[in-house]
């Protein structure tokens, strides 16, 4: 403090509670160090899922019908979505948990999923109706009405039954020769539209500042439905999402680097 920074570049993940992102942006709040990315209210809500779901289904925005399991016990009373079912933990990111055995399509399989992530992970589990369409990826830059679409990936699996995909850690691991990435995705304009505009929505309920990525799936009709919304996204400059679809769009990773910067300077000088 004795030096204070310009701008903090938050990457952050934190450690060991379900706000954990928002640390390191609180104790820059808190010492007025202005920083990247969006504020600790958003990473701490996004990171919840349940939550996140629960604030954009009351701004309108379509997403999987779930329940959320804290006991293995709960299963039993619990009012769940028609199957097949996805099963995740309810407060985690980079794909930990989600595992090519997370789609569920019967109650066997289903308390075995959620008993392993509650012994492995604790905390709650996140069961949601699982979407047969495309899976899509779209990034978000901007702020308030600036805010805008800069690309959206459709992920494709190079094998297996698209309807049944599942865009696991396994997956992501071994994304070369497991997936195909098109930017843009191969579908009419009219549900690319209808993609970018949930995630806008998204984007812009859940208060997201500078850049996030948003994952939406379409249904069996080809309507649009958000998965998660992800505020402080990984930037490998390989194996990232983000980087990946930028590739695609011809902007370098240090192209991308400098627009968060600027998107953030623009915010701080209003």
């Amino acid at each position: 403090m004795a030096e204070p920074t310009d701008l903090v570049f938050n990457i952050a993940e934190g450690w060991g509670t379900r706000s954990r992102e928002a640390q390191v942006p609180a104790i820059c709040e808190l010492l007025r160090v202005p920083y990247t990315h969006s504020d600790s209210l958003t990473l701490a809500l996004s990171l919840d899922k349940a939550m996140a779901k629960r604030v954009v289904a009351a701004n309108g925005i379509s997403t999987p019908a779930f329940v959320c399991i804290d006991a293995i016990e709960q299963l039993g009373t619990a009012r769940l979505p028609p199957y097949p079912l996805m099963v995740k933990p309810a407060c985690e990111g980079s794909s930990i948990g989600i595992r090519s055995r997370s789609r569920c399509e019967n109650v066997g399989e289903l308390r075995d999923r959620v008993a392993c992530l509650i012994q492995e992970y604790g905390g709650a589990v996140l069961v949601e109706r699982f979407l047969p369409g495309v899976e899509t990826t779209v990034l978000v830059m901007g702020n308030g009405p600036e805010a805008r679409v800069v690309g959206i990936m459709e992920i494709s699996p190079q094998s297996e039954s698209a309807e049944e995909f599942v865009y696991s850690l396994e997956v992501k691991r071994d994304y070369r020769s497991r997936v195909e990435y098109h930017v843009p995705p191969r579908m009419p304009h009219r549900v690319i539209s209808s993609i970018g505009e949930t995630a806008l929505a998204a984007y812009r309920a859940l208060g997201c500042r500078d850049i996030a990525r948003v994952d939406i799936r379409l249904d069996e009709d080809d309507a649009p439905s958000l998965i998660e919304v992800n505020p402080l996204p990984g930037l490998h400059p390989v194996d990232g999402d983000v980087p990946i679809l930028c590739g695609h769009l011809g902007i370098p990773w240090g192209e991308l680097i400098r627009r968060i910067v600027g998107e953030a300077l623009a915010r701080l000088s209003k």
